[in-house]
């Protein structure tokens, strides 16, 4: 009984936060939604979208950064929802502070993006970009935020104090297909800081993570290390990878995909596992 009280609590405290989530995008009276078809971009476009309606955009940014599957998930939800979307082609390898590949990396991303936002909400006539950050992401090192925070780029679920697991559990109550996705950052954040950013060293990483999906994995990362990829698996998954012959398959998928070398991560996946070798004074930077 007890789990089942504070379920009921739980869910009244994310239903709550939500009516302030739309409360506040109805008083923005139009938004443009940096969308990447990731579940919190996802969530906070859809919910722009119906409190809003033509009002909202959504703006998905397409490079070579971006995995043509993700690209193509998150046309495929938006479609669903007839939800307006605008594709603009961003430009963040011609800028050699974001190929160079140090720790702000993503900020310099974000600046590419917000700067295409910010040109075609004049245009178009929009009032507010706002972006997916959620309440948790407040806790992670997270460079893109300062991005955000220059161009005045609202964050309405951290606004309201959504966090990961609530925004899931609304996005399954709404029906949205997408809401246990796993997460899917940007095709640079596989790459070791220090190791340029280039097109062929993103097509490596693409084709390494298809070919572990296609062997049946469903949430992992190919980390790479020039000629060496580091691959993590979940947890819940790395049994099935502990078998000769299954290991026999991801060595061979991705030497096939450019790597000379290949390593099974024992710790498992772990997202923003790269930062571990950031000092401290960097990794410091993060809201409180």
């Amino acid at each position: 009984m007890a789990a089942t009280v504070q379920t009921i609590a739980e869910t009244a405290r994310a239903h709550e936060k939500l009516q302030r989530l739309e409360a506040q995008l109805r008083a923005r009276g139009s938004v443009m939604v940096a969308y990447s078809g990731g579940v919190d971009s996802a969530f906070l476009a859809a919910t722009t979208h119906r409190v809003l309606g033509d009002r909202m955009l959504a703006v998905l940014a397409d490079s070579p950064s971006l995995a043509r599957r993700d690209l193509e998930q998150a046309r495929s939800f938006a479609a669903t929802l007839e939800m307006p979307l605008r594709v603009i082609q961003t430009e963040e390898l011609d800028r050699p502070e974001y190929a160079r590949n140090d720790a702000d990396r993503c900020f310099h991303c974000k600046t590419e993006l917000f700067d295409g936002m910010r040109a075609l909400a004049a245009q178009l006539g929009f009032a507010h970009i706002a972006y997916g950050m959620n309440a948790d992401d407040r806790q992670d090192y997270r460079p893109g935020q300062r991005a955000a925070e220059e161009h005045a780029v609202l964050a309405p679920l951290a606004e309201v104090g959504l966090t990961k697991a609530e925004i899931r559990a609304l996005a399954k109550e709404a029906g949205y297909t997408l809401w246990d996705r796993p997460a899917a950052p940007c095709l640079s954040s596989r790459v070791e800081y220090g190791r340029a950013v280039t097109r062929e060293v993103l097509e490596q990483v693409e084709r390494g993570e298809e070919s572990l999906r296609q062997l049946g994995f469903r949430e992992f990362r190919v980390r790479h290390h020039g000629e060496l990829a580091r691959v993590e698996i979940a947890r819940t998954e790395l049994p099935k990878a502990l078998t000769m012959e299954m290991m026999d398959a991801i060595t061979a998928a991705l030497r096939a995909s450019g790597f000379k070398y290949i390593t099974l991560d024992c710790t498992g996946f772990r997202s923003g596992s790269l930062n571990a070798i950031l000092p401290a004074e960097i990794l410091n930077r993060r809201r409180e």
